[in-house]
């Protein structure tokens, strides 16, 4: 039994393999960005947005028992790859402020890291809303305000900087039932696959997060 517990397999199970894919794609934009191919770049993040919910979708339906919270840690550590480090470049490289955008990255980053944490906390506590924003969220509004042709250094970094603050507050939003959630993914499968022709598609997207984002705030407040 000792044995068996230092065994990989032991903790692994098929959710985890998506995680490793959206983890897969985050690094991949990465190098995209790093090519200068920003688009595809963009495509990968939100690709790496739909294996995301894939993982937890798998999850659910076979009823995983993780007690050790071992699909919950390797979800968390792929998040901050394809969500955290991937915008946080993507912002540093699309924009031309220097220190600024430095700065910017490093509160994406920051907050990010301070979101999923506090996440894996209270997941068992507070299941029925997200306390904070998802952090996927900062993947679909970068790559979208990209997609959609709206690409601006200013706006970039103000909502980059709004995001990652939101992140980490205390406002609570809603779990994406499955019928909106199928919606969202198709949306999300129609940027990716022809966005780049039909601006339509991510400028879409765009609004749906953006809304996403600030109704619960504005009721909040």
């Amino acid at each position: 039994m000792t044995e068996r517990k230092y065994n990989i397999q032991y903790y692994m199970a098929v959710p985890d393999l998506f995680s490793i894919i959206n983890a897969s794609l985050g690094f991949l934009s990465i190098i995209m960005i790093s090519k200068g191919v920003i688009g595809f770049a963009c495509q990968l993040m939100l690709l790496a947005v739909i294996f995301d919910s894939i993982d937890g979708w798998v999850a659910r339906r076979i009823k995983r028992e993780d007690d050790e919270g071992f699909g919950r840690n390797v979800d968390s550590l792929s998040d901050i790859i394809s969500f955290g480090l991937a915008p946080a470049f993507f912002i540093y490289s699309t924009t031309s402020f220097r220190y600024i955008n430095i700065l910017v990255s490093l509160l994406i980053m920051t907050c990010g890291i301070l979101r999923l944490s506090r996440f894996n906390v209270i997941a068992n506590v507070k299941k029925s809303t997200f306390i904070g924003l998802p952090i996927p969220v900062m993947a679909v509004i970068v790559s979208s305000l990209y997609l959609s042709g709206i690409f601006n250094e200013y706006l970039n970094l103000t909502i980059a900087a709004f995001t990652s603050l939101i992140m980490i507050s205390s406002v609570e939003y809603p779990k994406i039932n499955t019928k909106n959630g199928t919606i969202i993914v198709i949306l999300l499968i129609l940027t990716i696959l022809i966005g780049s022709n039909f601006k339509i598609f991510a400028t879409t997207l765009l609004i749906l997060a953006m809304a996403y984002v600030l109704i619960p705030l504005i009721r909040k407040t």
